[in-house]
């Protein structure tokens, strides 16, 4: 347990987070929305610092990244907690709990790197939960990583405040984060936060130049319609059209029973979605040709994938570009192809 960073004391009773947009108000003894942030004694104190509930051996495709090192094994470890309440949380058992009702095993910076190089890896990811609720523990383990040359990771759903935001992001090198819906009734309704600060999370991690990839899970009624997928479309057009975007297939989890998303949703999305965007992928489903990266300028096929087998078979190096057409393609490889 560690005293947490980002808080201010309100009262003698009372102290205010400031990691997140929730702002949380936490009385003595009492616990932020995200679980792991515990009011004692007027002190803010984290309970999940160098504590993990998971660590693996991920492909990068996993997190889902398939534009920033294709085809590379990855170094994933996930805590407990989140600062969202999603109602079809897909990782609930870790995300929706707490350090004192989950076992958690230790794990320092000099283990991670000692697995690093065990493996001969350059990637780390923070995953699983919602990895920002430990900023304090991402701060310092990201920082090492970072003056090491290895490249840091985040899977995040972007709910955090700009102060702890700037003080991480100069040692991510990419992130997918969560675009859950273009509504921020849908944002407030069904997953406890708000939509604005996750579209600013994104604007200011383009804007200090790291990887960005972005996933919307598509949940039958409630954000697949047409019109809410234009309007994801139109606004990460206008950021960067060459952001790859994941449509993923939801399946009827935690406290939401929906019935699975069709594939006709998805293909529509994706459709919708490549009319302005240059890399569109869906996900959770078998569907022929949508987890090739295809050159957006000729339709050459790039990247070849089945599952998380990873073929390159149409790029040329220095710089990355079509075999076929010879335009610049967005991509970030470790190795000469």
């Amino acid at each position: 347990m560690l005293i947490a960073r980002f808080w201010d004391e309100v009262d003698s009773r009372t102290v205010r987070c400031r990691l997140c947009p929730h702002n949380c108000l936490i009385r003595d003894k009492a616990f932020g929305i995200c679980r792991v942030r515990q009011n004692i004694s007027q002190k803010l104190y984290s309970h999940t610092y160098g504590r993990v509930s998971s660590l693996n051996l991920d492909p990068i495709e996993k997190k889902p990244l398939y534009h920033f090192y294709p085809g590379e094994q990855i170094l994933s470890v996930g805590s407990v907690g989140c600062n969202f309440r999603c109602q079809f949380c897909q990782n609930y058992e870790i995300s929706q709990t707490g350090p004192l009702d989950y076992s958690l095993r230790e794990l320092t910076v000099d283990q991670i790197l000692q697995l690093l190089k065990k493996y001969n890896l350059e990637l780390f990811a923070f995953t699983y939960n919602e990895p920002l609720v430990n900023l304090e523990w991402l701060i310092d383990v990201s920082k090492v990583l970072a003056e090491k040359n290895y490249k840091v990771v985040l899977v995040t759903n972007g709910y955090v405040n700009s102060e702890p935001a700037q003080e991480l992001f100069p040692y991510i090198a990419a992130a997918n984060v969560d675009l859950k819906s273009f509504s921020d009734s849908f944002y407030r309704k069904i997953c406890g936060g708000s939509l604005a600060p996750v579209l600013k999370t994104i604007e200011k991690l383009k804007e200090m130049g790291k990887w960005v990839e972005l996933t919307t899970l598509l949940i039958p009624g409630l954000n697949d319609s047409p019109s809410e997928i234009a309007k994801i479309v139109d606004w990460v057009a206008q950021l960067d059209k060459n952001i790859p975007l994941h449509f993923s297939r939801y399946f009827p989890n935690y406290r939401m029973n929906n019935p699975a998303t069709d594939a006709k949703i998805l293909l529509a999305a994706g459709e919708i979605a490549r009319q302005k965007l240059s890399y569109v992928y869906i996900g959770n489903i078998e569907l022929k040709n949508y987890s090739n990266t295809i050159c957006p300028h000729c339709g050459n096929l790039l990247i070849r994938r089945s599952g998380y087998f990873t073929e390159i078979v149409g790029l040329k190096e220095s710089p990355l570009r079509c075999q076929n057409c010879g335009k610049d393609i967005a991509i970030i490889m470790k190795k000469k192809v």
